[in-house]
């Protein structure tokens, strides 16, 4: 089932908004939805790597560089 999400823009990101899906030719909605299906992936992506850090740490991945060179 779909629900609705009212939410209030101001005037610059409103036309950002705009603009972009005249460019891209998509609706509203659909750009808006991708954007927070984004944002919340990017958001929990940060929460789990935040938890991960002190196991991470303790094993001596200090940088994203430990970690490719472990996987490489």
């Amino acid at each position: 089932m779909k629900s609705a999400v009212t939410i209030r823009l101001d005037q610059d990101l409103e036309r950002m908004l705009d603009k972009f899906c005249r460019r891209s030719k998509r609706k509203r909605s659909d750009v808006v939805r991708d954007a927070l299906r984004r944002q919340l992936s990017l958001m929990t992506f940060e929460q789990l790597r935040h938890k991960a850090m002190p196991f991470a740490e303790a094993r001596g991945f200090l940088t994203d560089e430990d970690v490719f060179k472990a996987v490489s």
